[in-house]
């Protein structure tokens, strides 16, 4: 083994304003005839991200910005879903008419305030993901007029019922390649439609 002599690299001061780079989410690019797995963010190989009831939706909206996503599971002290929180929810008209009911400000606010509650929340089947197309989730979440639709299963001793997946319209539209304003549902699925109709 030879002796190689390593020089240092040249250094400077970080610079001030500078940020940091944010993680990019790569997507494969989808046709709407693939399986409607190629949509579902599977909670078997990504984490969730969740938030506590009990805190505040400023928290929540800290901690969508910060894992770069527009949807949280809301859990309760067992982490059991009670329910789920988008960015909709908390810039949204929900918390202007919790503080006109209630009183107080937005910083009091939290999140079982303004979440949608387990019992709300309309779920899709693994099996039903599994032998349909992604045609198949597009025309579920218009006709349910929601952005996101969650995906259960179910634990193979208990029976107990699991949230396997998250599906997201932008992220949908991501990957069938169409540029979307944030948090335009409407917009989403005008273009998606079009995409369908030139199909």
């Amino acid at each position: 083994m030879t002796n190689i002599e390593y020089t240092p690299i040249a250094s400077s001061t970080l610079e001030k304003g500078a940020s940091f780079h944010s993680t990019e989410r790569i997507f494969d690019l989808i046709k709407l005839d693939d399986p409607a797995a190629a949509v579902m963010t599977d909670l078997k190989k990504v984490g969730a991200v969740t938030i506590a009831e009990k805190a505040p939706i400023e928290a929540a909206n800290a901690r969508m910005k910060h894992r770069g996503v527009r949807l949280l599971l809301v859990v309760d002290d067992e982490d059991t879903v009670v329910g789920l929180i988008t960015s909709t929810d908390t810039h949204g008209a929900k918390p202007i008419q919790h503080i006109q009911k209630h009183g107080g400000i937005y910083g009091d606010i939290l999140v079982q305030d303004i979440m949608t509650a387990q019992d709300k929340l309309e779920v899709i089947h693994m099996d039903d993901i599994n032998r349909c197309r992604v045609g198949n989730v597009v025309a579920t979440l218009k006709q349910a007029g929601r952005s996101h639709a969650l995906v259960v299963d179910r634990l193979d001793k208990e029976k107990r019922q699991v949230i396997r997946g998250i599906i997201s319209a932008s992220q949908i539209a991501r990957q069938l390649d169409i540029e979307i304003p944030a948090n335009e549902i409407a917009q989403t699925f005008a273009e998606i439609e079009a995409l369908l109709a030139s199909a």
